[in-house]
């Protein structure tokens, strides 16, 4: 037991990765569908590759989306609009009728006194019973035509309906969801009511006027028109529910299938184009087959296959990571960041699988390469993307086809942000993957369809919005920025500008200081532009790597004007004062909340050297007590390359102020001294360098230093 928990305590590291790699297989497996799928490929134009295929079962076959939609729509062209007749509206008009009635009377020709067609001119007399007849007269005349109007319906009009012909049928529910079927022409508008209202009190007027017309018969149709015309309304309304649902009920009706095949019958035979009919039988037989094979029977061999292959993809990312980039696999977080992408990943794609209203190409999967280039390199960007994309296409519909598309989008994405330093180049990006979408897609439609009518143009929709949501890219940065502890380069470009808190107080605390570092970023910039790196980090590692020395400016040279405090103190002292600019330089990095990786460049920067003057000097006086370890920076050594040029470019930048005469011969010899002390002092043995690098690092040094103090090269007369 004992002997047990040493080797998990030795190899605790080791079992971490090995447990992350379970558990993303395991997510990935439990992510994906338990369907089986149907183990032929096709595609309608094309030859039929495979052996001839006999129907191993009995299935119905199936109508294709585009007839299911054309029934769908001839159904809500066909299904007549339904409408409501509304009687509360005919019982209040009628009632508010007999009400205003009685209050406009005496405004009637009949009901004043000198009126013209008052009972006292006409007939020369007016007594009671014949006034009251008449005035019983108009209002029977007035609620017979204003009932006679509502019985035949005022409909307001609908834009369904707006501009069909007065033949075209429309259903009517009266008196209890009654359906009637009318024309709209046998319905009235407000318009047509009002012209039927003139009609009528026009005859009803003409009768009146006859000469055997008793008195109480007489009309005033002026007064009667202006009456029912107030009370005229819309009594039909169009009943978009009702409608809706008579419409969808018709579609739940729809037969989904148009025909059958039976158990054992030829489908196709080798070589055969697959021609639209037979098409649409391969699709039926696909999908019973997919969903026969879902069945508990069937499980435990799809979930086996599915582990056995999920393992395969998931062996072969780690295999690349440890050829390939060995920096990532000894860190844990850096490989749970990796995979943790890979499952989101392959989540979205599953999720968007269960909703039918969503395209699987909606979704931005180029955000997956985006992400892991933004901190990582191409390879590692496309290669991530690679098994992303195969994963994702055990699930998708024509699998092949929508891994070309998002394998092609992806690398395009990738090769358009090669250094994310704008937020403009989002943007860019985005633009660029809906181009790769698009004519990808195109040709591999063209191909497919034989003709560009046939191409389904909704999918430019969905490419669309699935690159304008590549834009989500920009803030996930910054998420899993801060989440795992990274470091992109806008965040870099933030840390380099010299208005930033902590360079200002480095410029206004030790000015000298801020001026070497500038010089040091400049160099190292230059060399790791030349031998490959990472450009963006080196220089800001370079602007903040001598912070420390804010503690104590006056020690160090560049900020000295005449007066030396070394002068005053021990060797031992002024070593211990110059050294504590390292560890000082870490607190404050730390006090000040900077990146991890900037504050590596601030411990590395002076390896594990001496301060050779100090101790030089020590020796001399004492030369049977010197030290070395108290005249020793703490290190660590650099263990990237670019830790290693920044060490080298802080070496010859200081060095060089020093020298009496500047020269090519002086320049040559200071840094071939210096690379090489610190080379043969196994400065460099823990980072990513090359003797060839160290070279052309050498190289570049020597220019820019003359460069820098005017050299000019003597050549041979």
């Amino acid at each position: 037991m004992q002997q047990f928990l040493e080797t998990i305590r030795n190899q605790h590291d080791l079992i971490f990765k090995g447990f992350l790699t379970v558990l993303c297989i395991g997510l990935l497996v439990y992510i994906m569908p338990k369907e089986g799928r149907f183990k032929y490929e096709f595609q309608k134009g094309k030859p039929w590759l495979h052996e001839d295929l006999i129907a191993p079962f009995d299935f119905a076959i199936l109508k294709s989306k585009e007839q299911l939609d054309t029934e769908k729509q001839q159904i809500r062209e066909s299904t007549k609009p339904y409408f409501k007749y509304d009687e509360a509206v005919v019982e209040k008009q009628v009632e508010s009728l007999t009400e205003n009635f009685e209050k406009k009377w005496p405004e009637s020709e009949f009901g004043k006194k000198d009126g013209k067609f008052s009972l006292q001119n006409i007939f020369g007399k007016a007594d009671t019973a014949t006034q009251a007849a008449v005035k019983a007269t108009h209002l029977k005349t007035g609620s017979r035509i204003l009932t006679t109007i509502y019985e035949k319906g005022i409909i307001k009009i609908d834009d369904i309906i707006e501009d069909k012909p007065y033949d075209f049928s429309i259903v009517v529910l009266k008196y209890g969801n009654v359906a009637e079927e009318r024309e709209l022409g046998n319905i009235y508008t407000l318009q047509s009511a009002y012209d039927e209202v003139k009609k009528l009190l026009k005859t009803a007027s003409r009768y009146s006027r006859d000469e055997r017309a008793s008195a109480a018969a007489k009309i005033d149709a002026e007064f009667l028109q202006s009456l029912i015309e107030n009370h005229l309304f819309h009594n039909v309304f169009y009943e978009a529910e009702i409608s809706q649902k008579i419409i969808g009920e018709k579609i739940d009706n729809i037969s989904i299938s148009h025909g059958i095949v039976l158990n054992n019958e030829k489908i196709i035979s080798k070589g055969n184009v697959v021609t639209l009919e037979l098409h649409q039988k391969l699709i039926s037989l696909k999908q019973e087959y997919e969903k026969q094979l879902g069945g508990s029977s069937n499980y435990w061999f799809i979930l086996t296959g599915q582990i056995i292959l999920v393992s395969i993809l998931v062996a072969i990312l780690m295999a690349f990571l440890f050829l390939f980039r060995k920096d990532l696999i000894a860190e844990n977080n850096k490989i749970t960041f990796i995979l943790l992408l890979l499952a989101l990943m392959v989540y979205m794609s599953a999720i968007s699988m269960k909703i039918e209203e969503i395209s699987i190409y909606f979704l931005p999967f180029c955000i997956l390469p985006i992400i892991i280039r933004t901190f990582y390199d191409i390879r590692l960007a496309i290669f991530a993307h690679l098994i992303a994309t195969i994963l994702m296409g055990f699930q998708a519909p024509n699998g092949f086809e929508f891994i070309l598309i998002q394998l092609i989008a992806g690398i395009v994405a990738v090769f358009s942000i090669v250094q994310l330093r704008r937020r403009s180049q989002i943007y860019a990006t985005s633009f660029y993957v809906f181009l790769a979408y698009s004519f990808t897609y195109f040709g591999i439609a063209v191909i497919q369809e034989g003709d560009w009518k046939n191409i389904d143009w909704m999918n430019f929709a969905w490419f669309g919005a699935s690159a304008m949501l590549t834009l989500f890219a920009y803030p996930l940065m910054y998420v899993f920025e801060k989440l795992f502890g990274f470091l992109s380069d806008v965040s870099l470009m933030e840390l380099a500008d010299p208005n930033s808190k902590l360079l200002r107080e480095l410029n206004e605390n030790a000015p000298g200081t801020m001026q070497h570092s500038l010089q040091v970023a400049n160099l190292s910039e230059e060399v790791v532009h030349q031998i490959g790196g990472n450009a963006l980090l080196v220089r800001t590692g370079a602007l903040y790597h001598d912070i420390g020395k804010m503690y104590n400016p006056a020690f160090f040279i560049e900020n000295q004007q005449g007066f030396n405090p070394h002068d005053e103190i021990s060797h031992e002292e002024s070593a211990n004062i110059i050294i504590k600019h390292v560890i000082k330089g870490v607190e404050m990095a730390k006090k000040h909340n900077l990146p991890e990786p900037i504050i590596d460049f601030i411990r590395t920067h002076h390896g594990t050297t001496l301060t050779r003057y100090f101790y030089n000097s020590y020796k001399q006086e004492n030369p049977e007590e010197a030290d070395e370890n108290k005249f020793r920076y703490p290190g660590p050594v650099p263990h990237s390359k670019e830790a290693a040029i920044l060490m080298m470019a802080d070496a010859v930048e200081a060095a060089s102020r020093s020298l009496k005469k500047h020269n090519e011969e002086t320049i040559n010899s200071l840094v071939e001294g210096i690379v090489d002390s610190q080379a043969n002092e196994q400065q460099f043995v823990n980072a990513a360098i090359t003797f060839k690098d160290l070279t052309e690092a050498k190289k570049i040094f020597k220019k820019k230093l003359m460069n820098i103090y005017h050299v000019r090269i003597e050549y041979p007369k």
